[in-house]
């Protein structure tokens, strides 16, 4: 059973914003109390986090879709809606977030490290929040916002110092596992270790971590053994080793050329030329293995090599070895450039830029006209087409905007084709210049006369009173015989 898992293509999806309400305030004596409708909760979002205590990405190979909460909806009474849940994903240390075409979204390094994966979408704003001295009683509400879906693919880098590479069965587990406490499964045969393995040394006061990296066999780079599978695991180390076996029962074998094959696969991948290497001729308590390391340990090191000769399982050359390494981990720790703080760009939007573009097409032969930014779009998401006033509402907004201005500019004409989003998802209608919705018959867009009537009381005492006072005067009036 798949117990290490280091690449997944994860399905996210944010929660959806609640909706506003369109309420009106009712109370004994008051029938038009006012709007008081509150507003949508927003929608969780699906947040990918850091945690050093998970190692590997096998629960989200078992379970690939995740989605958040969605935001409730308001209420009247101005009660807002509950915002949905954050989803909070741990991930391993070294986790890369790439899309589905291969780029790199995120690089999460370092314990508590997030990325917002999907954005959960906005709560729409009730009627309560819509009012306002011309919009005394708006009989609509926003709607809320679908949250961000996204298909993503989660590759595991591991985090380590020291990584030790070579042929299967050169022995890579059992230094690791005497170099420290780690219990990789060891045996007789290649492609024993079939995850990479990691382990923590010290080393006077230098602490480090060392990574076996299985499957490296010519044609690695290409994908044939595990090489490919796990060369990622290569590229943040700061140190290779090369573990050579000098007591291989095969007879086309040898440590020099086996190192030859594993640097052409290294150099294949790419990225690694860098990196210091050491050589460990491992198996040296073998007698013709100490006699074939003593034969070519010349060539090695007049290669440049710092060549090493030890034995895990009779523990011989351990200690200068482990060492070794921790001079060269530390020298590379000092190397790195110091972190500095994350600077606060701001970045003014442009004088003449107008937060939309109006763009001339065609369909079917008919113009057409497509209008993209972010609130335009925006708006037309929250807008509830079967509502007259909500649609008279989406057109104010629009023409303040400058859309409409920009659709003349570009040529467009009364009963012309306009297209409001991207061609898989777009809002399409035929453009009138002055846009009309029915909403008109309540006076100006969004207003109701009704809280400008006086009320049926106050009206009939009124009424009462005119016709006291036209008595009064008719009585003022009267000529006696």
């Amino acid at each position: 059973m798949t117990t290490f898992v280091d690449r997944v293509e994860l399905h996210v999806a944010a929660g959806s914003g609640g909706h506003g309400c369109a309420s009106v305030h009712r109370e004994k004596f008051k029938p038009l109390g006012g709007p008081d409708g509150g507003n949508g909760g927003r929608g969780g979002d699906v947040i990918l986090t850091v945690d050093r205590s998970i190692t590997t990405l096998l629960e989200y190979h078992h379970s690939p879709h995740r989605k958040a909460t969605n935001g409730k909806p308001g209420e009247g009474g101005n009660r807002s809606g509950k915002d949905g849940q954050d989803l909070v994903l741990p991930v391993p240390d070294g986790t890369v977030v790439l899309d589905k075409a291969g780029n790199v979204l995120a690089d999460l390094i370092g314990h508590g490290t997030s990325y917002v994966a999907a954005q959960g979408g906005r709560g729409g704003l009730g009627n309560a929040a819509l009012a306002s001295a011309r919009r005394k009683a708006p009989g609509f509400a926003l709607l809320g916002e679908p949250g961000d879906l996204q298909d993503i693919v989660l590759e595991l880098k591991t985090v380590a110092d020291v990584a030790l590479v070579g042929y299967p069965s050169a022995g890579k587990s059992s230094l690791i596992s005497v170099l420290s406490a780690a219990k990789p499964k060891i045996a007789d045969y290649p492609f024993t270790t079939l995850v990479p393995n990691l382990g923590v040394v010290t080393a006077g006061s230098t602490v480090y971590t060392i990574a076996d990296v299985p499957g490296l066999i010519p044609g690695a780079s290409q994908g044939k053994g595990l090489g490919l599978e796990f060369l990622r695991h290569v590229e943040r180390c700061s140190v290779l080793v090369h573990v050579l076996d000098t007591a291989t029962l095969e007879s086309d074998r040898d440590p020099v050329t086996d190192l030859d094959i594993i640097e052409a696969e290294l150099r294949e991948y790419g990225g690694l030329d860098n990196r210091p290497r050491i050589v460990v001729m491992n198996k040296i308590d073998v007698p013709d293995g100490k006699d074939l390391a003593e034969m070519v340990r010349p060539d090695l090191e007049a290669r440049g090599y710092r060549v090493f000769e030890v034995s895990a399982v009779a523990h011989m050359g351990l200690k200068e070895l482990s060492f070794a390494l921790a001079e060269l981990v530390a020298g590379a720790r000092a190397a790195k450039p110091k972190e500095e703080a994350t600077r606060i760009v701001i970045r003014p939007k442009a004088v003449d830029d107008a937060g939309f573009t109006v763009t001339p097409e065609e369909s079917g032969g008919e113009p057409l006209f497509r209008v993209r930014g972010e609130k335009p779009e925006r708006w037309v998401r929250q807008t509830d087409f079967n509502n007259d006033e909500a649609v008279g509402y989406l057109a104010d907004r629009l023409n303040r905007l400058g859309v409409e201005e920009e659709l003349m500019k570009a040529g467009a004409r009364a009963g012309d084709g306009v297209a409001i989003g991207p061609e898989d998802n777009a809002v399409v209608f035929d453009w009138e210049p002055t846009m009309m919705s029915g909403a008109e018959m309540l006076g100006r867009r969004g207003e109701d006369h009704r809280f400008e009537a006086p009320r049926p009381a106050a009206q009939r005492r009124r009424d009462k009173e005119a016709e006291r006072d036209e008595a009064s005067r008719e009585f003022d009036d009267f000529e006696p015989f």
